[in-house]
C-alpha cells in the first residue's frame, strides 16, 4: 500500500517549549520522542472525553502533527490557545501531506505506533500522490483500529472506548496531562463498560450510529464501515449476557458477527 490520505493534514509546532507545552497537554509521553519515530496520542477535554487524536512526528525543535483534516484549524487554535508564554509556534502547514507506504524523499517518515500492521506514514511536500484512502481504511477497519472523524467527533467518547490504551495513545507514568483524573480513575476501577469490536457481516455496512440489537435490547452501535465489515462500540456487559443468553446480534436488520481485535484483550 502506498499512496496519500487525503483526510489528513500537518501542522507544525516548533520552539524552546514545544516538547515541555505538550507534555502538560496530551496523554502519551513526549519528552523522549525521536526523531525517524511518532508518538499517538490525543487532548481530552477536563471530563476526559477526546477532542483531537494525532501523530507527533518530531522535528528539529519541535513536532509535525498529523491529524484529521477536518479538526486541523481547531486544534491549532486550541493549542495557539493553550501556549500563553510558552516559547512555541504553531501553524498550518499547507505544503505537507501525509501519506502511507515507502515514500521518496519524505520530510518525516515513521512506523504507525498503533499497529504493526498498519503501513508506514510519512510527512510528505504536496505532490500527485496517488490516493490510498480506500485500502488504507479497510485495512485499518479489519485490524480493529478507529479513528477520530470517521468513528466518533469531539467530545463525543473516552480513550477507553475506543481502545486507545491499547493503541498506545496513553502513559499513566507521565505525569499531569488535560483529562488525566478521569482517564486514570476509569483504567484503576479496572472494569470497561465499553469497547470497540470489529464487526462482520454480508454485503453493505449497516448505517452509522445504527443500534445493535441483541433480541429486543439495544449492546452498542455501528461506528463507520465498509462491505462486509464495520467497528462497532459496544456494551461490554451487555454483550457478555446476550451471548450467556444464545442472542442473535443485528443492526438495520443485518445479522452481524462480533470479535474483539486481536490487540485487545477480551476482559
Amino acid at each position: 500500500m502506498r499512496g496519500a490520505l487525503s483526510t489528513r493534514s500537518v501542522i507544525r509546532i516548533s520552539g524552546d517549549d514545544a516538547r515541555p507545552f505538550l507534555q502538560g497537554l496530551v496523554t502519551q509521553d513526549v519528552l523522549h520522542a525521536k526523531e525517524g519515530e511518532a508518538v499517538f496520542t490525543a487532548l481530552l477535554t477536563p471530563q476526559g472525553k477526546i477532542l483531537f487524536d494525532f501523530f507527533l512526528a518530531p522535528q528539529g525543535d519541535g513536532f509535525l502533527i498529523d491529524v484529521d483534516k477536518a479538526a486541523a484549524e481547531a486544534l491549532q487554535k486550541r493549542l495557539v490557545m493553550y501556549k500563553l508564554r510558552a516559547k512555541v509556534a504553531v501553524t498550518l502547514d499547507t505544503d505537507l501531506i501525509i501519506a502511507v507506504g515507502e515514500m521518496r524523499d519524505p520530510v518525516v517518515a515513521f512506523s504507525d505506533p498503533r499497529h504493526e500492521a498498519l503501513p508506514a506514514r510519512a510527512v510528505v511536500p504536496r505532490a500527485a500522490v496517488p490516493p490510498a484512502e480506500e485500502d488504507y481504511d479497510r485495512l485499518r477497519l479489519e485490524l480493529g483500529v478507529p479513528e477520530f472523524g470517521k468513528d466518533f467527533a469531539a467530545e463525543e467518547t473516552f480513550l477507553l472506548d475506543v481502545n486507545y490504551d491499547a493503541l498506545n495513545a496513553v502513559s499513566y507514568k507521565k505525569g499531569c496531562f488535560v483529562g488525566q483524573e478521569v482517564t486514570s480513575r476509569m483504567k484503576r476501577k479496572g472494569e470497561i463498560r465499553k469497547r470497540t469490536l470489529i464487526a462482520t457481516f454480508d454485503g453493505a455496512p449497516p448505517a452509522k450510529g445504527a443500534d445493535i440489537l441483541a433480541g429486543d435490547g439495544a449492546i452498542g452501535e455501528i461506528l463507520s464501515g465498509r462491505d462486509g465489515v464495520a467497528l462497532a462500540l459496544i456494551r461490554i456487559d451487555r454483550l457478555k449476557s446476550a451471548e450467556a443468553a444464545g442472542a442473535a446480534f443485528a443492526a438495520d436488520g443485518k445479522p452481524l458477527q462480533f470479535s474483539f481485535p486481536a490487540y485487545l484483550e477480551r476482559g
